[in-house]
């Protein structure tokens, strides 16, 4: 089973809010997921991105592939390098 760590959209129009999670490589974007990671919240003038690295950390080793967006906030907050470093 291949997991994927992606971003499930919330808020309401216009507003998007952001979780980041994990799930299975084949739900729908808002579908089931397995555990959430953090949030991202771009509306305000300063992006709001909180992410716990231990779990991110945990999952990325576990071979979960991030989206392209994950992971660029990944690596923004240092997590991937720490990844990276560790292999």
């Amino acid at each position: 089973m291949a997991t994927r760590i992606r971003l499930v959209r919330l808020g309401r129009k216009k507003r998007p809010f952001y979780r980041i999670v994990v799930c299975n490589a084949q739900e729908r974007r808002n579908g089931n997921f397995i555990e959430i990671l953090g949030y991202y919240n771009p509306m305000p003038a300063e992006a709001e991105v909180k992410i716990d690295a231990e779990k991110a950390l945990d999952w990325l080793n576990k071979g979960a592939q991030p989206s392209d967006t994950v992971k660029n906030l990944l690596s923004k907050q240092g997590i991937i390098a720490q990844y990276a470093a560790s292999k």
